[in-house]
């Protein structure tokens, strides 16, 4: 269902269902397509999701950071005049999140995390990118996973054209530095929103201990863990993640 977008001035987005609203956060390579499991579960469960495109690729270099991701955010649930939002992000995507969360707390009703970045993440190491090496490429888009197969050759494919476009690395490259210096430590104690952590036992992006840590300073979380599984729990345990996250929408009345 991601496939079907709606382009409204500078927002491009997936949106179906009806009820409370769930906006999807991606992360830094991640595709809308990594959330269709998601989207079209909960959209035939009694809420509205929500799945902007970031401006990763598009934004001034200057303000390619994740402050300017956070103003997106805004900018997009005021285009479409949501209150009370349910946020969900994936890495990057769970920082902005969070950053969101910070600076505009009246907008959030809940958030839910799974591999979020904005504690500690491991990048995808020293080389990167080794632009023009297909084969490290594939190995490092596929150690993402617990099950290396999740990693499909689209995906792979898609990885690759990113890093071999310097104007995308440029911005990649800010916007994780960006992610760095945005640490979120001293933040989380005060989101008092109910805080849902789906996190994978196996992520080697973001390893157990930062689901324990966001546990830990968050004041209202409740964190599950996953096994067999990476650092993209709603693409690697689709069925698991969404009856974690369904599950836990009923306990809270969210």
């Amino acid at each position: 269902m991601t496939d079907k977008l709606i382009t409204e001035g500078k927002f491009t987005y997936a949106e179906a269902g009806e009820g409370s609203s769930i906006i999807v956060l991606h992360g830094l390579m991640g595709a809308l397509s990594n959330f269709d499991a998601t989207f079209n579960h909960f959209s035939n469960n009694g809420y509205k999701v929500l799945i902007p495109e970031l401006p990763l690729y598009s934004l001034p270099l200057l303000k390619t950071n994740v402050k300017n991701m956070a103003k997106f955010l805004y900018d997009f649930i005021e285009h479409k005049k949501l209150e009370n939002v349910i946020l969900l992000g994936n890495s990057l995507g769970g920082h902005i999140g969070l950053y969101f969360t910070k600076h505009y707390p009246e907008k959030v009703g809940a958030l839910v995390l799974t591999g979020s970045s904005g504690l500690y993440e491991k990048a995808m190491g020293d080389s990167f990118p080794k632009r023009g090496n297909y084969e490290y490429i594939k190995e490092k888009t596929r150690a993402v996973f617990y099950d290396p197969e999740i990693g499909t050759k689209e995906m792979v494919d898609d990885v690759f054209k990113i890093v071999n476009d310097r104007s995308a690395v440029i911005r990649t490259l800010s916007i994780a530095k960006s992610a760095i210096r945005h640490n979120m430590a001293k933040d989380l104690p005060e989101m008092k929103q109910p805080t849902c952590l789906i996190w994978g036992k196996q992520d080697t992006v973001t390893p157990p201990e930062v689901a324990e840590d966001f546990n830990r300073l968050l004041p209202n979380s409740d964190l599950f863990w996953i096994d067999k599984c990476g650092h993209a729990a709603m693409m690697e345990k689709p069925e698991e993640f969404n009856k974690i996250l369904l599950d836990w929408f009923i306990s809270k009345k969210i």
